[in-house]
């Protein structure tokens, strides 16, 4: 095998790490790891993977070890990386949402707002980006770097603390409220610069990004397919919004359609009782893999 033809990837390892090989298997790369290994095989000879912590991907893609990887919008501003951003992919650990890095402090701290935190300690994994954005904002306060379980620090370890937040339980269930949020973040495909400008290596990184960006697109949609009458044909159609126009064949019998839909699945528990009562039958929901507009 030419070595040339091989593109080194960064999966992350840990938090992210379920969700990012989930979301490549329904793009169609069969992943293996072995227990304790670093080294995921994938049944794409052409790609060389490893797991690395989403903290420090953005160095190792700059510094070419790398030639691409996935991290957070959070890691390479921590970083100050100088990588291209091929792709932004919105997923975590627990959904399709950004996620926030907040100050938070205990909920019976004295602390209201930014300014008063000055002169007081933080906890935070994110220190660099913390300490750059209490600056910009005028606050004076030492930051010191947090090993995890940063929800715990405060009061007596620390006077607040930046944490990463999805959904806000952790914060609720530790009595921490929140005052500010300093940054959203999302997933993002990075490349190393250099090889970003290799032909072979960005249009294998350009597909790979194609087929991911089709897999997220799937996971909040669903095909509805349904036979619909001609005569209840303009009542089903009122109800049904796609990406495009419904798919609409005629079957043997000339006064029978077959409408085929992606559609939102949010939308389908209530949907279908209503095609059902404007004449639809036959329905059938099924899930997408991949949806490439």
């Amino acid at each position: 095998m030419n070595k040339n033809k091989i593109l080194k990837l960064g999966l992350p390892k840990g938090s992210l790490q379920e969700s990012t090989l989930k979301l490549f298997g329904k793009a169609g790369y069969h992943i293996t790891i072995s227990a304790r290994s670093y080294y995921p095989t994938f049944d794409d000879p052409e790609i060389q993977a490893m797991l690395i912590r989403a903290q420090e991907m953005a160095g190792y893609v700059e510094a070419g070890i790398l030639d691409c990887g996935l991290t957070g919008k959070d890691w390479i501003l921590e970083q100050k990386a100088s990588v291209h951003e091929v792709a932004e992919l919105i997923y975590a650990k627990e959904g399709l949402r950004p996620v926030k890095w907040v100050i938070a402090v205990p909920n019976d701290s004295k602390i209201k707002t930014l300014k008063d935190l000055n002169g007081k300690r933080i906890a935070t994994e994110l220190v660099g980006f913390t300490r750059r954005y209490l600056k910009s904002k005028g606050v004076k306060a030492e930051v010191d770097f947090s090993w995890g379980a940063t929800e715990v620090k405060p009061p007596h370890l620390a006077d607040a603390i930046v944490e990463l937040t999805e959904t806000g339980t952790s914060l609720e269930a530790n009595n921490l409220r929140v005052i500010d949020t300093i940054l959203e973040s999302s997933t993002r495909f990075i490349s190393n610069r250099k090889a970003w400008h290799d032909k072979w290596k960005k249009q294998k990184m350009e597909n790979l990004v194609l087929l991911l960006r089709g897999a997220l697109a799937a996971e909040e949609r669903v095909g509805l397919k349904m036979n619909v009458h001609i005569k209840a044909l303009k009542r089903v159609m009122s109800l049904l919004s796609a990406m495009h126009s419904p798919t609409i064949s005629q079957l043997a019998d000339e006064n029978w359609y077959a409408l085929e839909v992606m559609i939102d699945e949010k939308t389908v528990r209530d949907l279908i009782p209503k095609l059902k009562t404007a004449g639809a039958s036959g329905i059938v929901e099924y899930r997408l893999n991949k949806v490439i507009p």
